[in-house]
């Protein structure tokens, strides 16, 4: 698919009955993702069927790549039209010469006769040429060339051959489903995505959570990075707590103050 990174805004009412009615022509009308779509933003994709809105949604369903899935107007636009494609000029063919004709025996002039004496005896008229035929070596391969064609579209018909079968259509995978552990900013979150769809938006979960997650990996150095990341918020949370133990006692000891002065 081609991406068009494009700020645009999700499908209004009357986008929906364009592609209704697109669709009931028998076509497919391409759309554009918005950036309420996630990663996949100004990426193209084409309506296939519209469903129930009221049971979901999501009732847009969209062919992108090889997933067909369902999304919300609010996720889509209508793609923008290509521009039209510029025509080459036609060329002229080229003009074909006609061939000079050679010229022929008939043509050509007759030679002159040589004068009879007198008393000479007259001498016999020489013979006609005998009329020259087709040369043999030109008829051999134009044989060789129809016992050659004969021979090979006979065996080109030759019955019995068996025709070659068809092959069932492979199965559709289904989509991938990726799960995906971070941590930012002090605070650990999950996310989840099947194909192009967001299953599940990053969410916060606790620290210890986290940690049975990651010790499912067998990955020494992922477990060294997560205990270095726990160990230091584990001593950023006792130095707070430490502070705010030493601002209570100082309440405490004013107040105590406050209520002897009564």
């Amino acid at each position: 698919m081609v991406a068009a990174r494009t700020a645009v805004t999700g499908l209004s009412t009357v986008d929906l009955e364009q592609i209704r009615d697109t669709l009931a022509a028998g076509r497919k009308p391409k759309v554009v993702f918005t950036e309420q779509a996630g990663q996949i933003a100004g990426q193209l994709g084409q309506v296939v069927a519209l469903t129930d809105p009221e049971l979901s949604d999501e009732w847009v369903v969209v062919r992108f790549g090889r997933d067909e899935l369902p999304f919300s107007p609010a996720d889509l636009a209508i793609a923008p039209k290509a521009p039209p494609a510029k025509r080459a000029p036609a060329v002229p063919a080229p003009r074909e010469e006609s061939p000079v004709p050679a010229p022929s025996v008939a043509d050509s002039p007759a030679p002159a006769e040589a004068p009879v004496s007198p008393g000479a005896p007259a001498s016999a008229p020489a013979a006609d040429p005998a009329p020259a035929g087709p040369p043999a070596a030109a008829a051999s391969p134009a044989s060789s060339a129809d016992s050659s064609d004969s021979s090979g579209s006979g065996a080109k018909n030759t019955p019995g051959k068996p025709a070659a079968k068809k092959t069932a259509p492979k199965p559709k995978p289904a989509p991938g489903l990726t799960v995906t552990l971070a941590y930012a900013d002090g605070e650990w979150t999950v996310a989840a995505n099947q194909g192009a769809k967001a299953l599940a938006k990053p969410y916060v979960i606790k620290a210890g959570e986290a940690l049975k997650m990651v010790a499912m990996l067998d990955v020494p150095g992922v477990h060294e990075a997560v205990e270095e990341i726990v160990s230091a918020a584990r001593a950023e949370a006792e130095t707070q707590a430490e502070r705010l133990r030493a601002e209570l006692a100082e309440i405490e000891a004013r107040l105590a103050e406050l209520r002897e002065a009564e």
